[in-house]
């Protein structure tokens, strides 16, 4: 009886043991083995093959017929009469120069206040002074109330940020209009941990710096990330178990 218990345990510790590890996902099976390496940086590869890769489509004007000045060296549009050298194709590379400075302190605070009182003055009803089937007199006036409902709320925002850093990015579309698409990613390791910037959007040529260079302000739509996977992230991050019971326990 006491080795088909301990059978019994050790089966259902097991059991317990391989639901955690599917449950977890593959991730968990990469670090595994990823115990005492440094990680491994992703592979170069063309942005349009990724599993999340979309073509972005925006709203285009109607097409412009181009004028040409006749005996003319200078070319509407052009900055110089030799070749431009900036990004304006695709698989052309330009470099988005990453600035963001938020700032916000917000503070507010509301207070409200009710008192309602109801007294009809009414002392019988069509002359009727007493209860029904108690006859006991009515006591008082027949409607009195009194209300009251107060509320104080208070709210703050205090937040800072900054990023400011420089990123290459490779162009992957070109739009009817002409804007280009852009996407970048950069990965830098120290040691045992991995930093990510990845910068995308949709820019304009003319904004686009004679030295090749745009401020991530001027792009549309634009998508920055910055983050970093390793083994101070992982400290940083939350079991699964204690994720799973913050998201499931309603109290």
């Amino acid at each position: 009886m006491l080795k088909s218990q301990t059978l019994n345990r050790i089966v259902l510790g097991s059991s317990l043991l391989a639901l955690g590890t599917v449950a977890s996902g593959c991730s968990s099976l990469e670090r595994l083995a990823a115990i005492g390496e440094k990680p491994k940086l992703s592979a170069i590869d063309n942005p349009t093959t990724q599993a999340g890769y979309k073509p972005v489509s925006m709203p285009m004007p109607a097409p412009q017929p181009a004028s040409f000045n006749p005996n003319s060296l200078w070319r509407n549009g052009s900055r110089a009469f030799f070749k431009d050298q900036r990004a304006h194709q695709i698989g052309d590379i330009l470099t988005v120069i990453v600035n963001i400075t938020d700032k916000a302190n917000i503070a507010n605070e509301t207070q409200r206040s009710r008192a309602n009182t109801e007294d009809s003055g009414i002392t019988n009803f069509f002359g009727v002074t007493k209860v029904p089937l108690t006859n006991a007199p009515i006591p008082g006036r027949l409607l009195t109330t009194d209300s009251t409902s107060s509320s104080d709320g208070k709210g703050s925002v205090n937040r800072q940020e900054a990023l400011q850093t420089n990123v290459a990015a490779v162009v992957t579309q070109l739009l009817p209009n002409g804007n280009l698409v852009v996407e970048g990613k950069q990965e830098i390791r120290v040691n045992y941990e991995v930093r990510e910037l990845i910068v995308a959007g949709i820019v304009r040529p003319e904004d686009i710096q004679s030295d090749n260079t745009i401020d991530s302000s001027k792009i549309a739509q634009a998508r920055i990330a910055y983050g970093g996977r390793g083994q101070i992230t992982d400290v940083q991050q939350a079991r699964y178990g204690q994720q799973a019971f913050d998201i499931l326990l309603p109290f």
